[in-house]
């Protein structure tokens, strides 16, 4: 059996830049064991599979270690192959998932608009071991949803953060958002998830349905920039809108090949 295969930087305009996903289109829907192997093999945070559902599509997102529930990258990274590398002329597109709903994309110019659902992050305690592992000062406040959510005093602690992946491995969380009010823009961020084999993921959607809300909510505005601050580093531009987050971003393919499945 041979597969399409496309990896697309994510949540960025440039190579090598954002966050890199792989994205798969079938006919339908193989075992979930041969796509988790399919993601391990690509070795990348995400690889996205999806299949034809009327005139809409389904769609799965895969770490090297498990299916995940919700995936802002792979999304655009998919969306943006259905409209340039697969001749889609609507301009929005249905994706149906399992764990998350409906989800939306919209091209607009050169921006794909994602319609995510809201995460609003709740007050919880710092659990024993977090802060030693985070590598940094302590933050200001500390709440949770799916993922810890820690916000710093500035971008500076955030981009000074030197995790020990080793401990934050043994917190027993999906994954961990630092996040402070930006210099050039309203917030940063940054995002890790060792348990789901993503030391540091480059550009985090699914974290931005937390983030959206809680900086909406401190700065007093529905309209935000924000960057994440990671080595490969990410721009988004976002909208709270209601119980739903919209977010927006660029996307450019570097390769398209095939994969050959036995």
């Amino acid at each position: 059996m041979n597969i399409p295969i496309y990896q697309v930087d994510a949540f960025t305009n440039q190579l090598f830049g954002g966050n890199p996903a792989a994205v798969c289109p079938l006919k339908e829907w193989l075992p979930a064991a041969t796509m988790l192997q399919i993601a391990k093999e690509n070795n990348l945070a995400e690889t996205a599979f999806f299949i034809p559902k009327g005139d809409d599509y389904e769609l799965r997102w895969f770490t090297p270690e498990i299916e995940i529930d919700l995936c802002g990258h792979a999304t655009l990274a998919t969306a943006h192959v259905i409209f340039t590398q697969l001749g889609e002329q609507r301009e929005s597109i249905y994706f149906h998932t399992q764990k998350a709903g409906i989800l939306s994309v919209s091209c607009k110019d050169d921006l794909y608009v994602l319609d995510f659902p809201s995460r609003i992050p709740e007050p919880t305690i710092l659990p024993e071991g977090l802060l030693a592992a985070m590598g940094g000062p302590a933050p200001k406040f500390v709440l949770k949803s799916r993922d810890y959510f820690l916000v710093y005093e500035n971008e500076v602690e955030i981009a000074a953060l030197k995790p020990d992946f080793n401990a934050l491995n043994k917190i027993d969380a999906i994954g961990f958002i630092v996040t402070a009010p930006g210099e050039k823009c309203d917030f940063v961020s940054r995002f890790f998830a060792p348990q789901v084999g993503i030391n540091e993921d480059p550009v985090t959607g699914s974290a931005h349905c937390n983030l959206i809300p809680y900086w909406a909510e401190k700065l007093g505005k529905k309209h935000l920039h924000a960057f994440q601050i990671s080595e490969r580093r990410g721009e988004l531009w976002c909208e709270l809108k209601g119980d739903r987050v919209l977010m927006a971003g660029k996307a450019v393919t570097y390769l398209k090949g095939e994969i050959f499945v036995g």
